[in-house]
């Protein structure tokens, strides 16, 4: 059985790209590579130029105030970056969905699996899971892949500032 390459890690690509944006074509592709995708051309600086656009348009995803909103950017977002699907088996790996043309550049890739890759995790897990850490100086954006969708906080050490921070509060 394949899973959905286009879900929670999409997401976390995401995430990961967003809070450190590549700076430049050759990190990208590194970081690209280091996430398990496979590049099938050199990376350019075009390729890093959209690759930005997708993570604008994803962070306004995350920003969204409401859930009609946040469904209105992703549809945005797909409108921009997919086309039909498509059945693939290229190197052998299996026959799988791809929601893009084949050999399309770096940074339409990522265009597009971010926006089917959000797509599918919000409309399968839930529209309120991305967001940003619920510490007030963290602005560390998140993808909630917890079982209980219930995560508030972009890591464990966040979690344990803010615990910390409520229990100095009660016993001052």
């Amino acid at each position: 059985m394949h899973l959905n390459p286009y879900g929670e890690d999409a997401v976390n690509l995401a995430a990961e790209l967003a809070n450190r944006r590549p700076v430049d074509a050759q990190e990208l592709a590194d970081r690209c590579r280091a996430a398990g995708l496979t590049l099938e051309r050199p990376v350019s600086r075009d390729d890093l130029v959209r690759a930005l656009e997708a993570l604008d348009a994803w962070e306004e995803v995350v920003d969204a105030v409401d859930e009609h909103e946040r469904a209105a950017l992703v549809n945005a977002m797909l409108a921009a970056a997919a086309s039909h699907p498509r059945l693939t088996d290229h190197a052998g790996s299996g026959w799988h969905l791809h929601y893009r043309e084949e050999h399309r550049p770096l940074g339409d890739l990522l265009f597009s699996l971010i926006a089917v890759g959000t797509a599918l995790h919000l409309a399968g897990r839930g529209m309120h899971r991305l967001r940003r850490c619920a510490v007030a100086e963290c602005t560390t954006l998140f993808a909630d892949t917890s079982r209980t969708g219930r995560q508030r906080y972009c890591s464990q050490r966040c979690a344990n500032r803010d615990a910390v921070r409520r229990h100095r509060a009660r016993t001052a």
